[in-house]
């Protein structure tokens, strides 16, 4: 099953959530014999549709008025818990002409494994169905978010950012071994250069975003305290701070994109930046997958030149917390690493943390 895009129109379905009252995935009644679908084929396939067709050949194929659906997701350890539970997978579409088009985020998920029968229907006068029997069942997985989908998260994070505030160095938080004793515990080091090695990103987020799991960098942090202008000193990832130059990691041989903005059932709003050295892997990566930011004017993180030539300035938005991914190695000896005098706050880690799903200021209108 291939997504790809189709040259053929394809009406979408008007569906009705309830299942079908007459005969059942067993028989036919009535004295129809009606087709049973074959040959499903599911295509283009986005994170919230599909388009889906199938052969049909027997003596009453002109009788069908109706499709049955039976949609559901595929349970496994890393399935989306967020889909709504109240309501029905058993979806009654109108018979039109193939393929066609089946669309609903309320019932599909991102990046989310499903199974799907499909049956063919004849409606009686009285209201009741006869059906062919279920087809054999096949699956399917849902697509990430698309550009588009990406687009409308990028407005409603731009709404949230707030005010600028100015800083001077990324700064990443981890346990003191990982910066001074490489080790097979930290596969993320490399002993002989001293590199920070880029690691696939976790399913922290968005459920549809479409970094998780598959870009490769390094998180870093750059927001600052309103009073004191520098890095807090609490971390939830570790008592050890590395601290680098911002002009080392973001610069104009640096491209800037917009990764995700998410929420963990609290009031603090993360947004996540992808910082990609101009021709790198991650940049081949990010374009065309993710919006891109003017690296000089965007409302979440600025590197703008001086005025008189002096050296570049660097600004992060206030009202949010800026995960920044750098999508290449990074040598230890380029900044400086440090204990921390605050607390380490596990409880406001992000690593693997789903995304509030009832969040208005952070959802679309698509699957989580």
């Amino acid at each position: 099953m291939e997504s790809g895009q189709s040259s053929v129109s394809c009406p979408t379905v008007e569906l009705e959530s309830r299942s079908p009252t007459g005969g059942g995935p067993s028989g036919v009644v009535d004295q129809l014999t009606l087709p049973v679908p074959q040959n499903i084929h599911i295509s283009n396939i986005t994170c919230d549709s599909f388009n889906i067709s199938w052969d049909m050949d027997g003596p009453d194929r002109d009788k069908i008025t109706h499709y049955f659906i039976d949609l559901n997701k595929k349970e496994n350890k890393n399935s989306n818990q967020f889909k709504h539970k109240d309501v029905p997978t058993k979806l009654v579409a109108k018979a039109v002409r193939l393929p066609m088009t089946v669309r609903g985020h309320w019932f599909l998920s991102p990046r989310t494994r499903y199974t799907l029968a499909v049956q063919t229907a004849a409606k009686k006068p009285d209201g009741d169905y006869t059906v062919s029997q279920w087809s054999e069942i096949i699956e399917f997985c849902t697509a990430d978010y698309s550009s588009v989908h990406l687009g409308q998260l990028l407005l409603k994070a731009q709404a949230m950012a707030g005010r600028m505030l100015p800083f001077s160095v990324f700064y990443r938080n981890q346990n003191k071994d990982y910066f001074h004793q490489p080790s097979p515990s930290f596969p993320s080091r490399d002993a002989q250069c001293r590199l920070m090695l880029p690691s696939v990103k976790d399913d922290s987020g968005s459920h549809g975003s479409p970094i998780s799991g598959k870009l490769e960098g390094i998180f870093f942090s750059c927001n600052t305290e309103f009073n004191t202008g520098k890095p807090p000193q609490d971390s939830p990832y570790g008592p050890y701070r590395f601290e680098i130059q911002a002009d080392l990691l973001l610069n104009q041989n640096t491209n800037l994109y917009f990764g995700d903005f998410y929420c963990m059932y609290t009031s603090y709003h993360y947004i996540i930046l992808v910082l990609a050295p101009v021709g790198s892997k991650g940049d081949l990566f990010c374009k065309g997958r993710l919006p891109a930011l003017d690296r000089s004017d965007n409302c979440f993180l600025t590197c703008t030149a001086a005025a008189d030539g002096g050296p570049l300035r660097f600004h992060h938005a206030q009202d949010v917390i800026l995960e920044v991914i750098y999508t290449d190695p990074v040598d230890l000896s380029l900044g400086t690493v440090s204990p921390i005098s605050g607390h380490t706050l596990m409880s406001l880690s992000t690593t693997n943390a789903k995304k509030d799903p009832s969040c208005k200021i952070c959802n679309i209108s698509v699957g989580r």
